[in-house]
């Protein structure tokens, strides 16, 4: 399936958040497609939806270590967003997960359970290559 993003879950716990970024991405006419593939528990099947994606933007929603933006990022030259989820501690071991990661393998971070957020940055993403989506976003 051609998508425009592809939202990763390490878990399928997380898909409540998942529902959120697609109820974001839906209204603007951004395809997007849904997979659970954890960067531990499932690592072949995360490197075959990356490189067999045709997705423009991934995210990547993950809790307790959170290494699933990371590793999609270290995959793919594609934009990475990293949703942290709040498992234990508040979220906060999965958000400095996300959020401290190596040089060269960036991936932008939105807050703790947003899905919403990642989806309307992705959504910004996509639109620096296509007006019509900018004028959906009210951006130019």
């Amino acid at each position: 399936m051609m998508v425009d993003v592809l939202i990763l879950l390490g878990s399928e716990s997380d898909m409540p958040i998942a529902a959120k970024a697609k109820e974001a991405l839906d209204p603007l006419g951004i395809s997007n497609e849904i997979k659970v593939a954890s960067a531990h528990r499932t690592p072949d099947l995360l490197d075959k939806l990356i490189k067999e994606s045709s997705a423009k933007v991934f995210i990547g929603i993950a809790g307790l270590s959170a290494a699933l933006p990371g590793v999609i990022a270290s995959k793919t030259a594609k934009p990475v967003i990293g949703v942290p989820v709040n498992v234990k501690l508040d979220g906060l071991d999965a958000l400095l997960s996300t959020m401290q990661l190596p040089p060269g393998v960036p991936v932008a971070t939105v807050g703790i359970d947003n899905g919403k957020n990642a989806a309307l940055l992705a959504a910004r993403i996509l639109a620096l290559s296509d007006k019509k989506l900018a004028e959906k976003l009210g951006k130019k």
